[in-house]
């Protein structure tokens, strides 16, 4: 009978409305048969070892890592300590899969900071829903900022590094907040990193591009002041960097669900 050969996509052979998520095995049966457990809902990419698993993190913007611990050279543990104690890629969660078992064993992998730990054999529905269950969580803490006024960027965060990330990448905004030509390039200067890593960074923690994070944090700037109920809208489009204040409002409704003028109804509704 014929192997089969798992394809090792790229994201740009991909639609972007699925979750990624990265099989590292040095089994190619056990890739086949997860792979084949997971293609359905996700988009999948393999790697045959710890070493290879790096080089597809540092290349593609994933979501979630799914890893053997027993591989050689560089087993599952150490693959799992190296992703989460590297500022790129820490807040990447990942599920470790091994034949060891007993309480050790568990207590090891969380250890090395693993979100999930699962004994083999196990069955297919309990790993589908493990990776569902953290996908789905993390997901809706982005949703949640995105789409509330006042939620603080932190709120995002997995880890203290992804936090202090976040706080300086803020700071750098709304320190040029007014300035309606803030970009990217200088973010990423200012931050020491290169454009694609800082854009993959954001992107996996926050799913916005650098830009859609730049124009959020304008308009959460925004609504902070809205609040406060002092300034006029024109004033407060102008000191985030809006040079139309119209242009200000259709974006502020896009993002929020509500124009300026209602957000600040519903504060003097609501009482804050």
């Amino acid at each position: 009978m014929e192997k089969k050969i798992i394809p090792k996509l790229s994201i740009s052979e991909t639609t972007e409305d699925k979750f990624v998520i990265l099989l590292v095995d040095d089994e190619e049966d056990i890739l086949e048969y997860v792979a084949d457990l997971l293609c359905e809902k996700y988009h999948v990419l393999t790697a045959a070892s710890g070493e290879e698993a790096l080089e597809r993190l540092h290349q593609e913007i994933i979501q979630l890592v799914i890893s053997d611990v027993m591989m050689p050279k560089m087993d599952g543990y150490e693959l799992c300590e190296k992703i989460k104690s590297n500022f790129e890629y820490s807040h990447i969660p990942v599920i470790l899969l091994t034949a060891k078992t007993g309480l050790q064993a568990t207590i090891d992998g969380l250890e090395m900071g693993a979100d999930a730990y699962v004994e083999k054999p196990f069955h297919s529905d309990f790993l589908l829903v493990q990776v569902a269950s953290l996908l789905k969580n993390r997901n809706k803490i982005k949703a949640y900022f995105a789409s509330s006024p006042l939620i603080h960027i932190k709120s995002m965060a997995y880890t203290k590094g992804d936090e202090l990330f976040l706080e300086k990448l803020q700071n750098l905004i709304n320190d040029r907040i007014d300035d309606p030509g803030l970009n990217v390039d200088y973010l990423a200067d200012r931050m020491n990193m290169s454009r694609p890593t800082l854009y993959r960074k954001i992107k996996s923690i926050s799913n916005l591009s650098s830009n859609e994070l730049i124009s959020i944090t304008r308009l959460k700037k925004s609504a902070e002041l809205l609040s406060q109920g002092v300034l006029k809208i024109y004033e407060i489009s102008q000191m985030v960097g809006f040079s139309s204040h119209k242009h200000f409002g259709r974006t502020f409704f896009k993002q929020f669900g509500m124009s300026p003028k209602e957000y600040v109804q519903s504060r003097q509704v609501s009482g804050h």
